[in-house]
């Protein structure tokens, strides 16, 4: 008998690996964004596959917010180290040190919008015309309306009305001066498909998304991981319970889940039977109804 799970995840695979070689075939210098997540480590891993033996011939590019979990910045160096890649780091602090943008203030002061002008910075200084990220269309309606290639003109900017069509797998990369694409190559994963094929794959992962102990406090209804970058209201009380994270970004606004999941098949069937999506703890999606539209038109990844 055939496995049609594995069948279905092979051709996920090849659609991102063909995706993937695209971009190389289209672009002069394509960037990979990794933000840490699995969905980056991912697009990474499969980077790794279309390539091999050759190296992946993008560096990797890492928006440092400075407020990242420790464990992100530890599994990026060591996934760095294993397969030879290349990676630039924009700094978020450098930029606020030097002035080009206002760190926010108050309970909820986070520096996830402040990741798109260091972002745009990179993409100028590194002369990118391509960066791929790890969007996937079930993850947020926004994210849903975008293309494999999807434009972003001189300023950055993504205007969700003026896409190019795409059929039978043609993806149209042309472009004029200053402007460049962002490109999606696991748009038609969905969170459970992730994680099925990085079960499949034995790919290690880092140990945030697993069940672990740690100091958290509750607000607006989201979990948040006690930390000194967080300031809290006099009624947030800290308490220590088993949580794991679904996603993975900055520590200001990144929610945690109560979860046993300790490990990744313990994970699929959690997933698999959850009624919110894994963005429905992020308390940067919560700002307003349309909150990652705004950002994706001015240049967020």
């Amino acid at each position: 008998m055939p496995n049609y799970q594995l069948s279905h995840l092979k051709e996920l695979e090849s659609e991102s690996i063909f995706v993937l070689r695209e971009v190389a075939a289209q672009f002069e210098n394509p960037v990979i964004l990794f933000s840490g997540g699995k969905d980056s480590i991912l697009m990474t891993y499969l980077a790794v596959k279309a390539f091999y033996p050759a190296r992946v011939p993008f560096p990797l590019l890492h928006i440092d917010t400075g407020h990242n979990f420790q464990e992100t910045l530890d599994y990026r160096d060591m996934l760095v180290e294993k397969y030879g890649l290349r990676l630039i780091v924009g700094s978020v602090q450098e930029a606020i040190d030097k002035g080009e943008i206002a760190e926010e203030k108050g309970f909820n002061a986070s520096r996830n919008n402040l990741q798109t002008h260091v972002l745009l910075q990179a993409m100028e200084q590194g002369k990118f015309d391509a960066a791929m990220g790890g969007g996937r269309r079930d993850e947020e309606k926004a994210r849903a309306k975008e293309r494999f290639f999807s434009h972003r003109d001189e300023f950055g900017q993504w205007d969700p009305k003026n896409q190019r069509p795409e059929l039978w797998n043609l993806f149209n990369g042309r472009k004029n001066f200053g402007e460049h694409f962002r490109v999606f190559p696991i748009s038609n994963w969905t969170e459970l498909d992730v994680w099925q094929y990085l079960a499949e794959e034995e790919v290690p992962l880092p140990s945030l998304y697993f069940a672990h102990q740690r100091p958290v406090f509750r607000r607006d209804g989201i979990l948040l991981a006690d930390s000194p970058h967080i300031p809290r209201r006099p009624e947030e009380e800290v308490f220590t319970t088993t949580i794991r994270c679904r996603t993975i970004g900055d520590t200001t606004c990144t929610g945690v889940w109560e979860s046993t999941a300790a490990t990744i098949e313990d994970i699929i069937a959690e997933v698999a039977i959850s009624r919110v999506t894994e963005r429905g703890g992020r308390a940067d999606d919560k700002r307003s109804e349309t909150s990652m539209e705004d950002r994706k038109k001015q240049g967020y990844f």
